[in-house]
Parts: structure tokens; C-alpha cells; sequence
């Protein structure tokens, strides 16, 4: 788990394998600040089964395919650090699908051991659910912070990732109430209309450099 810190680095790590798999629309259900469960569901490419178990493997990667992809690197990080760090401090359902598959694959994890890999029907692209993060690491639950705080953490941080990527719709849910809805824009004044209000997107200046 040594990219998890708390709730928050489990949805960077997440979203970042949904911008880099090409996701238009991003779906992030959280309850209980995180602690209880993180939900990701992206429309991007998916994976294929040998790519989904490749993926959950330690020191891989399902993000190059040759020799050359390491002298053009483009994505915000490779799934095999994340996952594994994240599927071994929780209990971890990965469900993804290749749109050249007929069938998607489902990967259960518990506390880093795996209890099933199965080939399911599902939609092309990635959902990923992280259930009782640090179940088996009380001293760390231990100093997580309240609901509220937890939250406003994974908030800020799809503030983030929604303004230097708005041609991705960002849908935040908590505890079953919408709480963030960004249809996908054309550029970043538009999204910077959609997060802080359209008075402070006319009062921007654009400027290239």
C-alpha cells in the first residue's frame, strides 16, 4: 500500500488509469468520505483478460506494448504500482472490458489475495470498487480523518483533474447525492465556467505562451 494514503490517493491513482485509458465520461461514487467504499467507472478502453491480470501483478504494466512506448511515454502513471498497493489494503473488484473481446473480465481481491479471476458480460471500458479501505491495517484506519475532511480531499482533488481535462464529463457522488456534474466542454474557459461560476470565467484573460 505504499501509494495509499488515505481515500484521496486511491481516486488520483484511479482516475489517472481512466484519463490514460482515453475515458470520456468518468462516474466517482464514494460513501462515507471513502472509507467505506470508492467507485470509478470510466468509458476508456479497458482491458483485455491477460492485461486485467497483468495489471494487478506488481512492478507491471498493461500501458506498454513494446520496446519503443518506453522512449514516448505519455501517461500519468502504470497501473502495476497502483493497483496492487490499492487491492492489498482493501477489498478490490476491478471489472473491465476490450471493445475487441466479446466478454469483460472480474478480478476479486481481499487484502492482496485473490479470490476469483472470471470473464463476465459488461460495458466496454473499467469499474473499479474499493471496499473498507484499511480493513486489515487498523493503526492506519485509525487516523483517518472525519467523513467531511476525507471528502473534501477527494473533492478538491476532482476539482482538479475535471479543470486540466474538460473534455471528460466528471460526475461525483457521495453518500447517493449528486454532488459535483460536469458535462464534457470544448476548452478550459467553459470548464472554468462550469467549477467556479460563469462571473469568473468572463473575468479571465487568456493568455499564450
Amino acid at each position: 500500500g505504499e501509494v495509499v494514503e488515505r481515500p484521496s490517493s486511491v481516486v488520483k491513482e484511479l482516475l489517472e488509469n481512466s484519463i490514460d485509458a482515453g475515458a470520456n465520461n468518468i462516474v466517482i461514487n464514494i460513501e462515507d468520505g471513502g472509507k467505506k467504499s470508492i467507485s470509478i467507472t470510466d468509458d476508456g478502453a479497458g482491458m483485455s483478460y491477460d492485461d486485467a491480470v497483468l495489471s494487478i501483478e506488481r512492478h507491471a504494466t498493461s500501458k506498454i506494448t513494446s520496446i519503443d512506448d518506453l522512449k514516448n511515454i505519455k501517461t500519468l502513471g502504470f497501473r502495476g504500482e497502483a493497483l496492487p498497493s490499492i487491492a492489498s489494503v482493501s477489498n478490490f473488484i476491478l471489472e473491465t472490458k476490450d471493445k475487441d473481446y466479446e466478454t469483460g473480465t472480474q478480478i476479486n481481491i481481499s487484502g492482496g489475495q485473490i479470490r476469483d479471476i472470471v470473464k463476465i458480460g459488461c460495458p466496454v471500458g473499467t469499474n473499479v470498487s474499493v471496499k473498507n479501505l484499511f480493513f486489515n491495517l487498523p493503526a492506519r484506519r485509525k487516523f483517518l480523518k472525519s467523513e467531511t475532511t476525507e471528502f473534501s480531499y477527494i473533492s478538491d482533488l476532482i476539482i482538479v483533474f475535471a479543470l486540466s481535462n474538460p473534455k471528460v464529463s466528471f460526475k461525483l457522488i457521495h453518500n447517493n447525492n449528486i454532488v459535483h456534474f460536469w458535462a464534457k466542454s470544448e476548452n478550459i474557459i467553459e470548464r472554468i465556467g462550469q467549477v467556479f461560476g460563469n462571473d469568473t470565467a468572463k473575468d479571465l484573460i487568456e493568455i499564450n505562451t
